[in-house]
């Protein structure tokens, strides 16, 4: 079969969204399944929702309207500050936007009164991730300012953590949103039907946390595809963590001086090893396809360097990888990112063992 490719395992990620789905609607929080990690491929969101999981979000207008035209027709919401260039089409293809900005909300207003339709918004709240969001003390005047506008319903807050800053959700911090939204309501006269309190790094406060507060969504994409936690990066007991296998093939391999006589200007080269030669292979894809630092290699196999289009892996004994062997590579979620996105790597699924 062709290399590179991603052997994608559909079974194993309807079986991680019918496990985080069950588990935590066990808890009173729904799961939105997030897709932008995989494009939106109709396949695997189709997968998520077989596994339980109601309804789905993305980051990007393209995504969303490759999953309508493939026919899934569950409510999808936009989890990024709409464009204002894409305000039309987000109207008309999600029921729902996260939002930070009024004026976004106008227009968001003035188009779904043009399709005769109302558009639902939650707001994002900035609790210590410094990426997206209205900070606290300004959330009360925010909802002031946009409840009136026409073609709009607000359906409540969400937050987001573990992204820029790499803020973990904590007790406290989750706590401190809960306490939050019920001031908010009292203050502004408002009842918020969604309370979305993050997104896969949120797991092991909602699964072990005595309280859940007033959160009653989370937003999944990692924990479904990848089976592990965020902040961590381990492996969530009872999820899949091979779902998603990435095949390169070995174009070159050869044994080779661990330095050259020559200054070492090429981008990519790490260092000296210890040792006066080595193994050298190269793999036939590089920064173009994936991210070289989210991958996980087999044991025996060492990353040495990386250009464009090509990955140097070291061995320290003689290579057992021919040219033209495929080597098996795990991936973190940067990798999957861009290893979906990149035109030259087939996407293989399957739905086996």
């Amino acid at each position: 079969m062709a290399t590179p490719r991603l052997e994608i395992n559909l079974r194993k990620i309807k079986e991680n969204a019918h496990f985080l789905a069950h588990t935590l609607g066990s808890l009173g929080i729904n799961v939105t399944g997030v897709t932008k990690a995989v494009c939106g491929h109709p396949d695997i969101a189709k997968a998520i929702l077989e596994g339980g999981v109601k309804e789905l979000a993305d980051s990007r207008i393209s995504n969303i309207t490759r999953m309508r035209l493939a026919g899934i027709e569950c409510p999808i919401s936009m989890i990024r500050s709409p464009l204002l260039s894409q305000i039309n089409l987000i109207v008309r293809h999600c029921e729902t936007s996260y939002n930070t900005e009024i004026a976004v909300i106008e227009k968001l207003g003035a188009a779904a009164r043009i399709l005769q339709t109302t558009h639902n918004v939650i707001l994002m709240v900035d609790m210590g991730d410094l990426r997206e969001g209205i900070t606290p003390k300004d959330l009360n005047s925010f909802i002031l300012k946009m409840r009136d506008i026409p073609g709009i319903s607000l359906m409540g807050i969400g937050t987001n953590f573990a992204c820029l800053s790499g803020l973990p959700p904590s007790i406290e911090i989750m706590n401190e949103f809960s306490l939050l939204a019920d001031l908010t309501e009292g203050e502004t006269a408002t009842t918020f039907k969604r309370i979305s309190g993050g997104n896969s790094a949120n797991l092991p406060w909602a699964i072990h946390a005595c309280s859940k507060g007033r959160t009653n969504d989370l937003r999944i994409g990692e924990a479904i595809l990848l089976g592990v936690e965020p902040v961590s990066g381990e492996k969530i007991e009872g999820l899949h963590t091979d779902a998603f296998v990435l095949i390169a093939e070995v174009i070159e391999s050869k044994i080779k001086p661990i330095t050259t006589d020559h200054p070492l200007i090429a981008a990519g080269y790490l260092g000296k090893e210890n040792i006066s030669s080595i193994t050298r292979s190269i793999l036939g894809l590089g920064n173009q396809d994936t991210d070289p630092e989210g991958l996980e290699f087999p044991d025996g196999i060492n990353f040495s360097g990386v250009t464009s289009d090509h990955i140097v892996v070291i061995e320290k004994e003689t290579s057992s990888y021919e040219v033209g062997s495929e080597i098996h590579l795990r991936l973190n979620y940067s990798a999957l990112a861009r290893a979906m996105s990149a035109p030259d790597i087939l996407k293989s699924f399957s739905f086996s063992q």
